[in-house]
């Protein structure tokens, strides 16, 4: 063979590149197999109990039984048109997920859901609150995400978020002997410029340090709800400055619907999760964190699935306000279901649930778009198994491997939250051993031999 490239000529170049190309994928690592919860249920901290996922889920299944009692009440309220059969596997795998695990994933929340109170109150109900979460870590009934959000860090609120965050971590390893809870979060609200989440580092290294946890144990989630979050004040995206200022920690960004539509100026009467710059700030973010492994999480609906009426002790309501709390339930299904279903099909797995009633909606919603989506899904993994193989067993090299990790990772989502079952998801060709690994790159290796 003749060629003009000399070793000579390929050194620098190839070694500029190699250099180029680790710190992207160092950067972009891919889409995460980690579990990603389908749901951040909110709470104010001073009323968590260690019992709290449990009574949230009695109430969510009273709901059910009360305003859908059966799979054809349940198929009118959503409005499913797929048929009977649908329908009452939808139903049937809602009520045992409500019955198994009703909340995926809970923030004591001492912003918002809490509200600014005398400091010594709330250094109260953050102790407290970490007292009650130990209590569920040692009696096994937390979630499997559970963790906090404190106040924002801007200048009139960052002392007492930072004493608040103190207070919760420094007692929750003082009663548990210094052991977190798998999957423990600290969601830091509000978040606009880098500086920010630096200052968050550097107060979970000292926690560290302080407490004996090794290195980086502590995790954050950033959540972004103003339109400087999304376009710095030089014009350029802020999220990758926020992303690297969390130096790893970072597991989970969140879309604070109502604050950014404030922010834009969009009134009350129109502030939605449809709304149209609510969209343009998902897009940002999602091509933001696209490959980067961190999850990202939509708002929540703020119509509540709540009856207008209630009976006197002693008494029924009548027939015509019977109707007219069954209507209004059900319009509040509907909405709280197309908007995880327009978050869904837009990429985004995971939103805000503010209140029991509502993980009827988000259960539906996330069941139905996985069960849809369920036999075109495994044609298409089983094909692309089927294709790696074969360029593995020709010697071809098959580089591929995220996209079908993305693939997997539709069961994996599905199989975790209850909207699939491991036998349904064997119409992929994949064995059960190897949809546990869950690295479509270690199936790759174990077919290879």
């Amino acid at each position: 063979m003749t060629t003009s490239f000399t070793d000579a000529d390929l050194a620098p170049i190839t070694t500029a590149l190699s250099t180029a190309n680790e710190a992207f994928l160092e950067y972009y690592p891919g889409e995460s197999n980690r579990r990603q919860p389908v749901h951040t249920v909110y709470g104010g901290g001073h009323l968590f109990k260690a019992d709290s996922s449990r009574r949230l889920g009695e109430v969510a299944l009273k709901t059910l039984e009360a305003y859908a009692p059966d799979a054809a009440t349940f198929a009118e309220a959503f409005e499913l048109t797929d048929g009977p059969a649908f329908a009452e596997r939808l139903y049937q795998r809602v009520i045992s997920k409500l019955q198994r695990e009703a909340v995926e994933d809970f923030r004591l929340d001492y912003e918002d859901g809490y509200g600014n109170r005398l400091d010594p109150e709330e250094d109260a109900h953050a102790a407290q609150g970490a007292v009650e979460v130990a209590k569920g870590l040692a009696a096994g009934t937390l979630p499997p995400f559970v963790g906090i959000r404190i106040k924002p860090l801007n200048e009139d609120l960052r002392v007492r978020a930072t004493r608040t965050l103190d207070i919760f971590v420094t007692t929750l390893l003082k009663e548990t002997g210094g052991k977190l809870p798998e999957n423990f979060l600290i969601t830091i609200p509000k978040v606009q410029i880098p500086e920010q989440v630096t200052a968050v580092v550097k107060l979970l290294e000292i926690l560290e340090q302080k407490n004996g946890l090794p290195a980086d144990t502590l995790k954050l989630e950033l959540m972004l709800e103003t339109p400087q979050a999304i376009i710095s004040r030089a014009g350029s995206l802020t999220l990758p400055s926020l992303i690297k200022a969390a130096q790893g920690r970072c597991l989970g960004v969140h879309f604070g619907v109502y604050d950014y539509t404030a922010s834009r100026n969009i009134t009350a009467a129109y502030q939605a999760m449809g709304h149209a710059v609510c969209d343009f700030a998902r897009e940002v973010m999602a091509v933001s964190l696209a490959g980067t492994g961190i999850f990202l999480s939509d708002g929540a609906t703020n119509i509540m699935p709540v009856a207008p009426h209630r009976a006197e002790p002693g008494t029924t309501l009548s027939a015509e306000l019977e109707t007219a709390n069954r209507k209004t339930v059900h319009h509040a299904w509907r909405l709280a279901y197309r908007d995880s279903e327009h978050s869904l099909i837009n990429g985004i797995y995971q939103g805000w649930d503010l209140h029991p009633a509502q993980f009827i909606a988000r259960y539906a919603a996330v069941y139905a778009f996985f069960q849809r989506g369920l036999a075109p899904a495994s044609n298409r993994l089983k094909a692309f198994v089927s294709k790696a193989a074969l360029a593995s067993l020709h010697g071809d090299v098959f580089d591929d491997a995220a996209t079908g990790q993305g693939l997997l990772n539709f069961f994996l989502r599905g199989i975790s939250c209850g909207a699939i079952t491991e036998e349904e998801a064997l119409a992929t060709g994949l064995t059960l051993d190897e949809i546990r690994t869950r690295s479509f790159l270690k199936i790759l290796m174990g077919r290879r031999g």
